[in-house]
C-alpha cells in the first residue's frame, strides 16, 4: 500500500529514523539496562518541560493521565475549562470518575481567559481546574501564562494542564508557571507513534494525591514518583516507545529547542499564508491561533467574501496526491478543515504539502 503522508492533527508523520529506534533489542523493565535508559533521558525531559521535578512515563494515551489527574487531585470539585471538543469532553470524564464538576464554557474558537476562571474560583467551590493549552478541534491556543498567574491567588487549587499538541513545539516552563500537572501524549509534536505519555507533578500535587484513597493504581501519581526515583515505571512500560523517545530527545537537543520553536512558528505561518492567499479566514479568534496546526474557517463563521469549498472533496483530492489532511472535527466538521505542521515538518516539507493543496484547489 502506498504511504499517505500525515498532515492531520495527530498522529503525525513518524520518520524512518524514529521507527528504527523502536527496533532496539528488548530489555527487562526492572533491569539495569532500562534504569540506565530512563536515567539518560530524564535530564533531557526535565529541560524540555522546564522543571526540576521528575518526569514520568506512562504507557497510555494522554487521556489516561488526564483521567488519572482527576482521580488523584479532586476531592471537592473540579472546574473544567471548555473551548472545543476535547476540553468539553473533560467535563464528562470528571463526572464519570464520580467527581463533582462544573465547566467554564466559551464559544468554540475563543480562548479560555483568566478572568473567566478567576470568577469561578472566587466562589471557593473548586480544588482543581483542567485546561487544554492547545485545543486541536478548533486550532485555538489559550494564554497559558496568563491563566497560570492565577495560581498565586489560589495556591490550594490544583492546576492541571494538557499540553498534548503544544509540548516540544512551544516553550512551556513548568516550574516558572507554577502549575501542578503538565502532560502530553507523544503522537503529536513529539512525532512518535501513539501509546506513550509524559507528565510531571508539583510537590503540592504529590502531597494532595497521597491524601486521596480512591486514586486507583495504574495512574497513581504517588506510585509514579516512587518508581521514577529508581528510574522505573509503576507497571510494564512500552520499552520500544522509550527507546524512540530517547532518539527524538537527542534530535531535539541537536537542533536546539529555540530553533525547534522557531521552526514551528515558521511552518505554521506558511499554512496561514496559504489560507489567506486562497481567500480563507482562520477559525480561531485573532491572536489565539495554534502554532502546531491551522484550523481553516470554511463557513463555520461566515465572513463576507471569504472562500468556502467542499472540504471532503478537497481532502480526497489531496489524499489522492499522497497527503492526508483533516476535514474538520465534531460540530464544525466540513465547515472547517485542519492542516498540521507539528513534529518533524520543515519549510521544505510544508512547501510540498502546499504545492499539492494548490493543485487540488485548482480543481474545486
Amino acid at each position: 500500500m502506498a504511504h499517505v503522508k500525515l498532515h492531520i492533527p495527530g498522529p503525525v508523520e513518524v520518520s524512518p529514523k524514529t521507527f528504527q529506534a523502536l527496533c532496539n533489542p528488548m530489555i527487562g523493565h526492572r533491569g539495569q539496562g532500562f534504569k540506565d535508559l530512563y536515567a539518560r533521558i530524564q535530564p533531557q525531559l526535565q529541560t524540555l518541560l522546564g522543571t526540576n521535578q521528575l518526569v514520568y512515563l506512562s504507557t497510555s494515551s494522554a487521556w489516561g493521565v488526564m483521567e488519572g489527574a482527576i482521580r488523584n487531585l479532586v476531592s471537592k470539585k473540579v472546574l473544567n475549562c471548555m473551548c472545543g471538543a476535547f476540553s468539553d469532553k473533560w467535563l464528562d470524564v470528571s463526572r464519570r470518575c464520580g467527581k463533582e464538576a462544573d465547566g467554564v464554557q466559551v464559544e468554540w474558537g475563543s480562548p479560555i481567559r483568566a478572568e473567566a476562571i478567576d470568577q469561578k474560583l472566587s466562589t471557593g467551590q473548586f480544588d482543581a481546574i483542567t485546561l487544554i493549552h492547545n485545543e486541536t478541534s478548533t486550532g485555538t491556543m489559550s494564554p497559558l501564562a496568563e491563566i497560570a498567574a492565577l495560581k498565586v491567588k489560589y495556591p490550594d487549587v490544583m492546576f492541571i494542564v494538557d499540553a498534548v499538541s503544544s509540548m516540544t513545539a512551544v516553550p512551556i516552563g513548568f516550574d516558572t508557571l507554577g502549575i501542578d500537572v503538565l502532560l502530553a501524549g507523544t503522537q503529536k509534536a513529539f512525532a512518535l507513534p501513539p501509546g506513550l505519555s509524559v507528565f510531571t507533578c508539583s510537590p503540592a500535587a504529590l502531597s494532595k494525591a497521597a491524601t486521596l484513597k480512591d486514586r486507583g493504581y495504574y495512574f497513581d501519581f504517588v506510585e509514579f514518583q516512587k518508581n521514577a526515583e529508581q528510574h522505573m515505571t509503576p507497571s510494564t512500560p512500552s520499552i520500544p516507545h522509550i527507546y524512540a523517545l530517547g532518539s527524538k530527545l537527542d534530535e531535539f537537543f541537536a537542533e536546539g529547542l529555540e530553533n525547534r520553536y522557531s521552526r514551528h512558528r515558521h511552518t505554521n505561518q506558511q499554512l496561514r499564508d496559504w489560507a489567506t492567499r486562497h481567500g480563507f479566514t482562520l477559525f480561531p479568534e485573532a491572536g489565539y491561533e495554534s502554532l502546531t496546526l491551522c484550523c481553516v474557517n470554511n463557513g463555520a463563521k461566515p465572513v463576507a467574501g471569504a472562500r468556502v469549498v467542499d472540504a471532503s472533496k478537497l481532502q480526497k483530492l489531496v489524499k489522492d496526491r499522497g497527503f492526508l489532511i483533516d476535514g474538520g472535527y465534531g460540530k464544525i466538521k466540513g465547515t472547517t478543515f485542519r492542516l498540521s505542521n507539528m513534529g518533524d515538518e520543515t519549510p521544505e516539507t510544508m512547501n510540498a504539502l502546499i504545492a499539492e493543496l494548490d493543485q487540488a484547489m485548482a480543481l474545486l
